[in-house]
């Protein structure tokens, strides 16, 4: 969403300010996609569904999450194209469960599982890449630590009943989303933590004669 692995060694072990600025705009957009993600997890618990409806409804979240991650800016163009096919393939799957005719249990469950496996994977990967860059990776990998077993569950048994397929996704959809409302406030002090970190070098950085050396801006990792 915001890294990815092939990134990692161009930037090193340093996230400049300009950087961890970049990021940080990302924050209202994510703490929106998470709000939306608990609410929507609430209302799966709470409606009587049929499974065509249930399958209109995660076809719509499918949509708002692919519109999303294409809005999301990564730490550099390559992660913004990322996720720009990312997000187009998400609302290409939930353009599919909308408006296929009488989707089934199976159906649903597999693209649901599918998505779930990918989305959690790329997470993950992009927490250990940056685990010495970004200072809050383990957010990431916590996120992809979620959805990468209900992926697995939703795919391990596709034709179950449809109270199974509500139980995946409602909790999916309040885990994650309550995990993107605090990954979006960490976002938001990115910059600042970039600040400290530097100030913090600067102090560490005294010569022989007891004066300050003149250090490079910043590493939020180091």
């Amino acid at each position: 969403m915001f890294v990815a692995p092939w990134t990692v060694p161009e930037i090193g072990q340093k996230l400049t300010r300009d950087a961890a600025e970049g990021l940080a705009r990302n924050w209202t957009l994510l703490l929106f996609n998470g709000l939306v993600l608990m609410v929507a997890g609430v209302l799966i618990f709470s409606i009587d569904w049929t499974i065509r409806e249930l399958a209109t409804f995660i076809g719509a979240l499918f949509v708002f999450q692919g519109l999303s991650q294409a809005l999301t800016s990564g730490i550099d163009a390559r992660v913004r194209r990322t996720n720009v096919l990312a997000g187009m393939l998400s609302i290409a799957a939930g353009i599919a469960i909308i408006v296929w005719p009488g989707p089934g249990i199976t159906a649903v469950a597999i693209f649901l599982g599918a998505w779930l496996i990918v989305s959690g994977t790329l997470a993950i990967s992009g927490a250990f890449a940056t685990r010495r860059v970004l200072p809050n990776w383990w957010l990431l990998l916590i996120l992809g630590l979620l959805e990468v077993p209900l992926g697995v569950l939703a795919l391990a048994n596709p034709g179950a009943t449809l109270a199974a397929l509500i139980t995946v996704a409602g909790i999916w959809a309040v885990a994650v989303g309550a995990m993107r409302v605090v990954l979006a406030f960490e976002l938001k002090r990115l910059p600042k933590e970039v600040d400290e970190a530097w100030v913090a070098g600067q102090s560490d950085r005294v010569t022989s004669n007891g004066q300050t050396e003149t250090v490079p801006m910043p590493t939020a990792g180091s």
